[in-house]
């Protein structure tokens, strides 16, 4: 499979999952860890918007920087899984992949496309079954974004694309709703 080249200045939707569907975070410290190393190695090629990590699988949206080469971001990705994978291996004395494949990305080409799926993000948790309420779950940037709290996300610019907090919240419910009678329909 041909992957697409992560470029400078643009908006993506990267994620993956565990290797025959297996757990990729086994306990609560897994969870805290991944986000500093998210943090460490993306920090100079990406920006994020939101995230999402389940037991199984993550998702985020980044916004790549300006200036930066695509070796540059893609090597920032690598670096950060690769990272990831050789502690969970080495503390769970484990060996081979952890992860699918290499990593997942689309190109985000809209705004409205943006905003649906960081209403998906936010809501993996509840549909997936992890969760009741995904305004609880912890490993989402939902309430961060939500917050006053000091915060490496895109706040400001996610909260921008819903034209206030309480835009945001009505579409979060929305999209529940939407979500919920769905499954219930199954």
């Amino acid at each position: 499979m041909k992957y697409e080249v992560l470029v400078e200045d643009s908006f993506y939707h990267i994620y993956n999952c565990g290797n025959n569907k297996e757990d990729i975070f086994i306990e609560e410290q897994n969870y805290s860890y991944f986000l500093r190393l998210v943090k460490k190695h993306l920090s100079k090629t990406s920006d994020i918007l939101a995230y999402c990590l389940l037991k199984n699988h993550f998702h985020f949206i980044v916004k790549t920087k300006e200036e930066v080469l695509p070796k540059q971001i893609s090597q920032s990705f690598s670096n950060l899984f690769n990272a990831y994978s050789k502690s969970i291996n080495k503390k769970y004395g484990r060996t081979g992949s952890l992860f699918k494949d290499r990593f997942s990305r689309i190109k985000l080409d809209s705004e409205e496309y943006l905003k649906n799926l960081i209403l998906y993000i936010h809501l993996n948790p509840t549909h997936h079954n992890f969760i009741d309420d995904f305004r609880n779950y912890k490993y989402s940037s939902y309430n961060s974004i939500l917050s006053d709290k000091p915060t490496k996300l895109l706040r400001a610019n996610v909260i921008t694309l819903f034209d206030d907090k309480k835009n945001f919240i009505d579409a979060h419910k929305i999209k529940e709703v939407t979500i919920l009678e769905s499954i219930t329909l199954e």
